[in-house]
């Protein structure tokens, strides 16, 4: 398995991963996610072009993409508040659920971690909902720790 950064190839594998996320979050939370695409290819060859937004890709190989991990630089210059680290936040990350256990996951996620200290980034983080219990367990196995926690309330 080898990780590189996503192409306009990959497009149609990237929609399978994706819709395979997308079903997790429905069948979880049906009140909040529909089924459907959550990227049109046009969006998708943008973000491909975004250098601010690297999507790694883990290949088998045939060069065929068994995981992704979509990511996003982030940074608050100026703030009154919060200081100037740069941050570089995981949006989303999937591996093809007939693949699951094989440790694609850790290795897309070391690869982030890898380009992050490469970029001078101070913290990588993302969000994962309560519902996903076998991606908590994966983050935590992983060695991340909550940073906040969002609550709500159903109206």
């Amino acid at each position: 398995m080898k990780v590189r950064m996503a192409e306009e190839r990959d497009i149609e594998r990237i929609h399978e991963l994706l819709t395979q996320v997308n079903l997790v979050h429905h069948k979880g939370r049906p009140d909040l996610f529909k089924c459907g695409r959550k990227y049109t290819d046009e969006q998708l060859k943008e973000i491909l072009k975004d250098e601010k937004r690297p999507i790694f890709a883990a290949a088998d190989e045939n060069d065929c993409l068994q995981g992704y991990a979509f990511c996003v630089f982030q940074q608050h210059l100026n703030d009154n508040i919060l200081t100037d680290i740069k941050t570089l936040y995981i949006d989303d990350l999937c591996v093809d659920e007939t693949c699951r256990g094989t440790h694609i996951g850790s290795t897309l996620y070391n690869a982030v971690l890898d380009f992050a200290r490469e970029h001078g980034c101070y913290n990588v983080t993302l969000n994962v909902w309560s519902c996903n219990e076998s991606a908590m367990k994966f983050y935590e196995h992983c060695g991340l720790k909550p940073q906040k926690i969002g609550m709500e309330t159903i109206l």
